[in-house]
């Protein structure tokens, strides 16, 4: 029997021979001509993100498909096709752009006759290798788990199915094979361990929580630097604080967010927050796990999202982080859009494009420090949007109201009037018309 060490040492099969992996073939396939081009960007992002992961690119194919298999995934004439140059380039393993199923993968492997994977898996494979937070560790670990579950067939095959009679009366009774048996066993544990790690994640996020409510107690503003992976978020928080943030040019080069304070040019401080970056087809299992470090993003103040301008993709990647936010519920969040690498970029068309898609936006170069004065006053402006100053009179039997603005805002001036608590205070406009009917006649004639 497989105790829970032993299964995740088996679900992580694949990942834990990286070292003896050195060559991989990379798939990608496409519908129709015009998508060729598409699909060739596509394979170059899956040799970035297999050369992170530590293993060399032999070659990258782009096929032409008009459909499906549902055994393979590939048409039995590609297959064959590419079982051959498998073999001609003396590969060690192939991996897909697309997800393959779990009955895809089995089948792939045995006409392969080497380990195949796919680009979810090659992401849980990254995670795993960068994560350094108790949280990004249990996060990572979940996902590999919950991937695994359904592909726990695949580590029995080499465990018989018998068949037996049973009792002197010679009637046939299906006895269950010892690997059928040992997966259900094996999926008892998976069960277990999903449950202790998705505790454990909950045990760390409560303590973030505690550590967020602090920040919003201390009124400083939030920001949240979002954006692709290797769009040049950690070299902007390096440029604007000295953080200090390990900075590579790799996909997911740092996975856990970092927290700095930043003065701006009106001496406002701030919080930045560095965070995880967005990718294309980010598996949903790490959308999933990763929601409580994007949360840091959910609950930020304002966005600055940041798009590599200088990349041919840099307007689908933009479109990805949008789809990304709507799937975490902070599609409607304050964003402010950071063109980066503007002093790389050879497409003024794209810029252009771009700055009309998205007209909240300031060009920069966070590498040579370049527009970061214009940033700042966007950052400034925004903030003014984002707080409103309101003059109010609570009466004293609905105290609760004062303790939450106290919680929320910041007090500018307190003062009584028999049972009345007359407040001036800087509040968020976001929540500004809950307290509407409390605003003096003198606040809101000047509203108007």
């Amino acid at each position: 029997m497989m105790n829970e060490k032993t299964i995740k040492d088996e679900s992580n099969l694949i990942l834990h021979e990286e070292e003896k992996i050195q060559r991989a073939l990379l798939i990608s396939v496409y519908h129709g001509s015009q998508q060729k081009m598409i699909c060739e960007e596509h394979l170059d992002e899956l040799a970035l993100l297999t050369r992170t992961f530590g293993v060399e690119v032999a070659q990258k194919v782009a096929c032409p498909l008009r459909k499906y298999d549902a055994s393979t995934y590939l048409s039995k004439g590609k297959l064959e096709e590419l079982i051959e140059k498998a073999r001609e380039l003396k590969v060690d393993l192939v991996i897909f752009d697309d997800e393959i199923t779990p009955a895809q993968q089995r089948n792939l492997q045995k006409a392969f006759e080497i380990p195949v994977m796919d680009r979810t898996e090659v992401i849980l494979g990254v995670f795993a290798q960068r994560a350094q937070t108790k949280e990004a560790r249990l996060q990572i670990e979940l996902a590999q788990v919950k991937y695994e579950a359904p592909r726990l067939k695949r580590l029995w095959t080499h465990l018989s199915r018998q068949q037996g009679t049973s009792g002197s009366g010679g009637g046939g009774a299906y006895l269950k094979g010892e690997g059928e048996k040992q997966i259900e066993i094996d999926r008892r544990i998976l069960k277990r361990k999903i449950d202790q790690l998705q505790k454990e994640i909950e045990e760390v996020k409560a303590h973030r929580e505690t550590q967020r409510i602090s920040r919003v107690r201390s009124e400083i503003p939030v920001f949240a630097i979002i954006g692709y992976t290797n769009a040049g978020k950690s070299t902007l928080l390096n440029a604007l604080t000295d953080a200090g943030v390990f900075v590579e040019d790799k996909l997911f080069a740092t996975l856990d967010t970092t927290t700095r304070k930043f003065t701006l040019a009106n001496n406002q401080e701030v919080l930045l927050i560095d965070t995880v970056g967005f990718i294309r087809k980010l598996p949903h299992l790490l959308v999933a796990a990763f929601k409580s470090t994007l949360e840091e993003a959910i609950e930020a103040d304002i966005l600055l999202h940041l798009i590599d301008v200088s990349h041919p993709m840099a307007e689908e990647q933009a479109a990805t982080t949008h789809e990304v936010l709507k799937e975490l519920g902070a599609g409607k969040k304050s964003i402010i859009t950071v063109l980066n690498k503007i002093d790389k970029c050879s497409n003024p068309q794209m810029i252009h494009r771009i700055r009309m898609t998205y007209p909240k936006n300031v060009q920069i170069s966070a590498l040579q420090k370049l527009g970061f004065d214009e940033l700042q006053d966007v950052m400034i402006q925004e903030m003014s949007r984002q707080r409103q100053v309101v003059e109010l009179r609570i009466p004293q039997s609905a105290y609760a109201c004062v303790s939450e603005i106290m919680r929320v805002g910041n007090i500018l001036n307190q003062d009584y009037d028999e049972n009345d608590i007359l407040l001036k205070a800087d509040l968020p406009t976001a929540i500004v018309n809950k307290y509407f009917h409390y605003q003096t006649r003198d606040q809101e004639e000047s509203s108007d």
